[in-house]
């Protein structure tokens, strides 16, 4: 478990961008974005070889204890060992995940018209974090 961030306001129109580095034998890393953490309106989880997945990036949503529908994305523009950064883009209806060369939009499951709550967990080092 990495840092976790509460109270963070993130309202739609805003984004949150996250830089860190991933280790250098990585299975994968989780990036969680919320309301608290037995409300997550984003799972962002990059897998490098876990649960099954090779270079996936699987994202889901998880109301108390209760997970979504798992979304896959086959891009995957990280690296073992590299750096990354990822901007998160709150919308009213969705989230925008900016990747190196590449996004896409993950519904807000929740309705969640705050995210206050950010967290990260595995194979990542978290650098810096900043929102606009």
């Amino acid at each position: 478990q990495g840092p976790v961030c509460t109270n963070l306001g993130l309202k739609p129109g805003q984004r949150l961008t996250v830089k860190g580095k991933i280790a250098p034998n990585a299975k994968g890393f989780v990036m969680n974005l919320g309301k608290d953490a037995t409300q997550v309106g984003l799972h962002f989880n990059p897998r490098f070889d876990a649960h099954g997945d090779v270079n996936t990036i699987v994202c889901n949503s998880k109301k108390v204890e209760e997970w979504g529908a798992e979304h896959r994305e086959t891009v995957f523009p990280f690296q073992k060992g590299g750096t990354a950064e990822i901007t998160f883009g709150v919308n009213q209806n969705d989230v925008t995940v900016h990747l190196p060369g590449h996004q896409f939009t993950f519904p807000n499951r929740l309705n969640l018209s705050v995210f206050d709550y950010f967290d990260t967990q595995g194979d990542f080092t978290l650098q810096s974090l900043s929102w606009e």
